[in-house]
Order: C-alpha cells, then sequence, then structure tokens
C-alpha cells in the first residue's frame, strides 16, 4: 500500500518514530527501512519503506506475518491488500503524523 505524506517539515525518521516506527537501515535503492513489531517476538510486524521526493515522503507499507523462509523457495508471507489490519494502520499514521 501507498502512502503519500505532502510537504513535510520535519526529518522523516523523527516524524515515522513518533508514529512508533523504528529506522532499521537504507536500502540501495535509496530508501530507508523502517518496522514497527506487533509481538515482542518481532513478527507479525509493519515493515515501511521511505524515501523523499522533493517535500514529500512516498511510503509503501506492508504487513509481515512472519519472517521469510528459506531454502529451495523463499517466500515473503506478508500482506500488501488495502484493507484490514494494514487499513487500520495506514489511517493510524495519518492521524499521528497528519
Amino acid at each position: 500500500m501507498k502512502i503519500q505524506v505532502k510537504n513535510i517539515k520535519e526529518n522523516p525518521v523523527s516524524l515515522l518514530r513518533r508514529a512508533g516506527y523504528t529506522f532499521q537501515h537504507h536500502t540501495d535503492r535509496d530508501e530507508m527501512s523502517f518496522v514497527r513489531p506487533l509481538a515482542r517476538a518481532g513478527f507479525p510486524r509493519f515493515h515501511m519503506y521511505a524515501k523523499m521526493e522533493e517535500r514529500d515522503l512516498m511510503i509503501s507499507i506492508h504487513l509481515d506475518q512472519k519472517k521469510e523462509t528459506y531454502g529451495k523457495d523463499t517466500r515473503h508471507h506478508g500482506e500488501y491488500e488495502n484493507d484490514g489490519a494494514l487499513m487500520e494502520e495506514v489511517q493510524r499514521i495519518a492521524r499521528v503524523i497528519g
């Protein structure tokens, strides 16, 4: 799911920290990775990639149900639909950061 926060006046890391997200790392695509775990074990968790485009913060967010599995096939157990828990989280973020 994509979110655009127009004309932010604050550091994006501080802004997303206020929404409960923890910065993980910069990606090789010039994005910042953030997570907000929903359980002590770290999963499920909301996971987002964010990047600045001029003064706008562009966010791509999904829900990781569990850690990816490795082996013959790599699977990412995530939810990307615009409903349920993910929609509620997007609405919560909008309330917190405007």
